[in-house]
């Protein structure tokens, strides 16, 4: 790994001119049919976002305070990586990798990253402090694209274990979501020698067919879940594993449609109770769409699709597993589904509230989580 060149983002006057403009000329197809979201996100929710981005949303402050986090880039696995990385100011601090999903980004994590390297000023115990490093996907953020294929959750998840140990962490931990905990997974397979365990807020196990004539009830919600997103919440995953570029083109061109195309799947994913604003700030979920629009990654970013969507990692970690299930998860597990699959675990819970962006809806809750899980590993 090359040394870490000290980062920040700072968006152009010309990229804010050129996104305000086109906001304003955005081309607006017809009204859904029907009263609710089952056709998309509705077209006058989006035009009032995109009104409020263009005219209110105030960019500079919201970068500023992204740019509170040390920020870094690093070559690693051939490319140019771009990450938070904060050291706790405990000496004993575990070390952290953290690791996001589509369609999401480092913006995610801003509300943990302070109380998970520092507790005793976030009334948590100094023996919980991590030093936390929350890289940006290839593809994603300001990282960079890959140029030829192959940069799949595998490579990835070498790639996250070449910049932990450049940065000098010999031994550390992983946790992630979404693709993040698939990556998260593909650590615990392949970094055994120096992952000391991983948590995963999203874990990926299959249904245990021997279970099927005995079903508890969290096996039933999870079987309904996955079928209701096979049947009316997965069209995007087959556009953007089968043919990403095509998808790229209306993405990096239109701001109204990159933040359509993300906005929906926040009201879809969040325990929102039927609107993404009632567990996210108007401007958290903009920061979030401005970390796809201002580096262009509409194409870059699905392409991860294409790559590894239909060859997820199967094969057991060789790490101790914790999870933590959210009830509006995308893809939720019973603890014995997990067991049979991952083996014993060294973790297990299942909360009350929270969706698919465990440390953005419920940033307490996550936190505890996350201490929780990796109190073996000290």
């Amino acid at each position: 790994m090359s040394a870490p060149q000290p980062f920040e983002i700072r968006a152009t006057d010309e990229q804010l001119d050129d996104l305000r403009r086109r906001l304003r000329s955005t081309r607006w197809p017809d009204a859904e049919t029907v009263s609710d979201w089952t056709q998309g996100i509705p077209l006058e929710y989006v035009k009032e976002v995109c009104a409020y981005w263009g005219e209110k949303y105030d960019w500079r402050a919201r970068e500023a305070k992204l740019n509170e986090f040390p920020q870094f880039r690093a070559d690693a696995g051939g490319l140019g990586i771009h990450f938070v990385h904060v050291r706790s100011p405990e000496a004993n601090a575990l070390p952290l990798v953290v690791t996001h999903g589509w369609p999401g980004s480092i913006v995610e994590f801003q509300k943990v990253i302070a109380p998970l390297a520092d507790p005793a000023s976030h009334g948590g115990d100094p023996a919980d402090a991590f030093h936390v490093v929350c890289p940006s996907l290839p593809g994603y953020g300001f990282s960079d694209k890959p140029t030829e294929p192959g940069f799949g959750v595998s490579k990835i998840a070498d790639t996250w274990s070449e910049l932990m140990q450049g940065l000098g962490y010999d031994r550390y931990v992983a946790q992630g979501g979404d693709w993040g905990a698939i990556v998260t997974t593909s650590i615990g397979i392949q970094d055994p020698e120096h992952c000391a365990g991983i948590h995963l807020n999203m874990p990926i196990v299959p249904p245990d067919p021997e279970t099927m004539g005995d079903l508890s009830e969290t096996e039933q919600g999870a079987l309904a879940g996955m079928k209701h997103y096979q049947d009316h919440d997965s069209g995007y995953s087959k556009q953007q594993s089968t043919r990403p570029q095509t998808l790229g083109y209306g993405l990096v061109d239109s701001p109204a449609g990159q933040a359509a195309w993300i906005l929906e799947k926040f009201w879809s994913w969040t325990d929102c109770d039927g609107h993404p604003e009632k567990v996210l700030t108007r401007d958290e979920l903009l920061d979030n769409v401005m970390l796809y629009w201002l580096p262009a990654t509409g194409a870059s970013s699905a392409r991860l699709y294409w790559e590894s969507f239909n060859s997820p990692p199967f094969d057991k970690p060789r790490v101790p597993v914790s999870c933590s299930i959210f009830p509006k998860e995308i893809f939720r597990s019973s603890k014995r589904w997990a067991e049979k699959h991952f083996g014993s675990l060294a973790y297990w819970n299942e909360l009350d509230k929270g969706g698919h962006f465990a440390a953005f809806e419920q940033p307490e809750t996550f936190v505890e989580e996350v201490r929780k899980a990796f109190r073996h590993a000290r």
